[in-house]
């Protein structure tokens, strides 16, 4: 008899458990006590009561799910009204949501480079837009992080519809793109930019309107912005947000828009209130990078190895992944839940503890997360192997 067809998977587990790379789920608990420094709640409003009662309305009125493709069944009023409000938010001239942030970056790296165009791709681009660029006709170029002049570069050697791709904020260190660099970069060669502003919309700009109204760059008729409605609105779902022409392209030919089921009206429910609310309470965003800047200066007082935030994640370095996986460890036993990146997650291959600054985090929390990290990292046995 031939051997199991997934025999290659074993040998794959290994290969991970040597490494010290294997990766576990762990469910949360409803009521979990740990203080949360690892989602992405970056304004603290996944479980604010106005939030959560607007996803069960929305349930109530609109069903469990969106029954369909939003071509079909999948576009609700609630839809609609999401799309237009975070378009003026955002200042742009329309914008179209997604099941998820994934699928947003999919639909528009695929439909905005058709064959013969060239896509100039960040090294440390999230994997939903490397993913775009592996699907998407056209070639792709990989240049060094946050650089505007590879960039200039690259789209110096093609001739034909081009496209610059990065996030605004690194999901992995928390630094930021210049942005206005790089859509200097693209002008002077008639190519578009294109941005996922995942960590930066409801953190940055004015009153946490985005990394791209921050650098003048909203409302731009060569620039267009994704975003995903799962961090700083606490709901589910993601956006494009551009010029009017380019989102009714995406209607017409997203593979990700045409063929996925919309988005739950609990989400776009949620999203929608977690706008609102910003909107009237625009001083979230300067807490959350307020908490961030106060994580970094505390941590790196403690002689950690803290990047200085640009906006609300906060990364501290890790000697090997194994010690990152112990310091996560201790001190979710310690009460405090952390994110923990290691390879192939992070770019160089230096493994870090992630940390999310909440704009509900309390200085007295902030502290104690502070103690926390710096003890289980003194207490860290040198060699520990997973």
């Amino acid at each position: 008899m031939a051997g199991s067809p997934f025999a290659w998977i074993d040998e794959q587990a290994h290969q991970r458990l040597q490494a010290g790379l294997v990766r576990t789920l762990r469910p949360r608990a409803a009521d979990s006590p740990l203080l949360d420094l690892a989602s992405n709640d970056y304004l603290g409003l996944a479980r604010h009561p106005e939030i959560t009662a607007a996803a069960a309305r929305a349930a109530h009125r609109w069903g469990a799910g969106a029954t369909g493709s939003r071509l079909v069944s999948g576009t609700t009023e609630l839809h609609g009204e999401l799309e237009r409000e975070l378009a003026d938010f955002c200042g742009f001239e329309s914008a179209l949501v997604f099941s998820s942030g994934y699928a947003a970056n999919l639909a528009v790296v695929t439909t905005l480079a058709p064959h013969g165009s060239l896509v100039v791709s960040d090294a440390g681009n999230h994997a939903s837009l490397i993913d775009g660029c592996r699907l998407a006709r056209g070639a792709t170029q990989v240049v060094a992080h946050a650089d505007p002049d590879a960039v200039r570069k690259a789209l110096g050697t093609h001739e034909g519809p081009a496209v610059a791709v990065s996030d605004t904020v690194f999901s992995v260190d928390g630094d930021a793109a210049p942005l206005a660099e790089l859509a200097t970069a693209c002008r002077e060669h008639g190519a578009a930019l294109l941005v996922d502003d995942a960590h930066g919309l409801g953190v940055l700009g004015d009153g946490g309107r985005g990394a791209p109204q921050a650098a003048g760059l909203a409302g731009a008729p060569d620039v267009v912005v994704t975003a995903t409605l799962s961090k700083s609105f606490g709901s589910q779902g993601g956006a494009v947000l551009g010029p009017a022409p380019v989102i009714d392209h995406l209607v017409n030919a997203a593979r990700t828009f045409i063929f996925d089921t919309g988005l739950a009206p609990a989400a776009a429910g949620a999203a929608l209130a977690a706008l609102r609310l910003l909107r009237r309470e625009p001083e979230r965003a300067a807490r959350a990078r307020e908490v961030a800047t106060a994580l970094h200066t505390r941590l790196t007082a403690e002689g950690l190895e803290a990047v200085r935030p640009d906006a609300a994640v906060v990364s501290v370095r890790a000697p090997s992944p194994e010690q990152a996986v112990r310091w996560a460890a201790d001190c979710r036993e310690a009460g405090l839940a952390v994110g923990c990146f290691r390879p192939p997650s992070v770019p160089d291959g230096i493994s870090r503890l992630r940390l999310t600054a909440r704009a509900d985090l309390t200085d007295a929390q902030i502290e104690h997360a502070v103690g926390v990290i710096s003890s289980v990292r003194r207490q860290s046995p040198p060699n520990w192997r997973e």
